[in-house]
């Protein structure tokens, strides 16, 4: 059964956006981006929210660039076969290799779960990944954690009053001083 893993960078106080809306903090250096490549070539499908889509829309289009080096032409690539479900209440359509999802998160995740194939699924958003977790769907937790305390915005962990232990499976540290955890969850 593809397991349902959720990776983000976050602040060492536990955002993925600070409060005045940026995340320019996790601007990754070319380790951590090549790390970040290796777990998007990994994944079988994406799941996104509404406001991650739209930012990842970048890459859609990203190797029509003709300054960009290999490695970020290689992620737009990789990132453009990937086929992603886009949960969202506001848009009708999506662009690349995008669907609307047409269930709900646990349907779809249910649905893919059973799907023969390839690579994981991957949960990007800390809405939706709030909903997935509140739900028991999350199989795995790897954030990438940046040295930088931003005092609050959007939380990378889903703010409810259940309890889940976790066993640490890697850590990694980069030389930029961002470290990488990966921690399943125990069932």
């Amino acid at each position: 059964m593809r397991s349902v893993t959720y990776s983000m960078g976050v602040s060492l106080d536990g955002y993925i956006v600070g409060p005045d809306g940026r995340f320019d903090w996790t601007a990754p250096d070319e380790e951590v981006f090549r790390f970040a490549t290796d777990e998007v070539r990994r994944a079988g499908v994406h799941l996104l929210g509404r406001r991650l889509y739209e930012t990842m829309l970048y890459w859609e289009t990203a190797d029509q660039d003709p300054s960009l080096d290999v490695s970020t032409l290689e992620f737009a690539a990789i990132w453009r076969r990937l086929p992603k479900v886009v949960f969202s209440t506001t848009l009708s359509a999506v662009r690349g290799n995008a669907r609307l999802a047409a269930g709900s998160l646990a349907e779809e995740i249910e649905r893919l779960r059973a799907e023969p194939g390839e690579g994981g699924i991957a949960i990007g958003g800390a809405t939706l990944a709030a909903e997935a977790a509140a739900w028991g769907l999350i199989d795995e937790y790897r954030p990438r954690v940046y040295p930088v305390l931003v005092g609050g915005g959007i939380p990378f962990f889903p703010r409810h009053e259940r309890r889940v232990d976790l066993e640490l499976v890697e850590t990694r540290t980069f030389t930029s001083r961002v470290v990488h955890l990966r921690y399943r969850v125990a069932r």
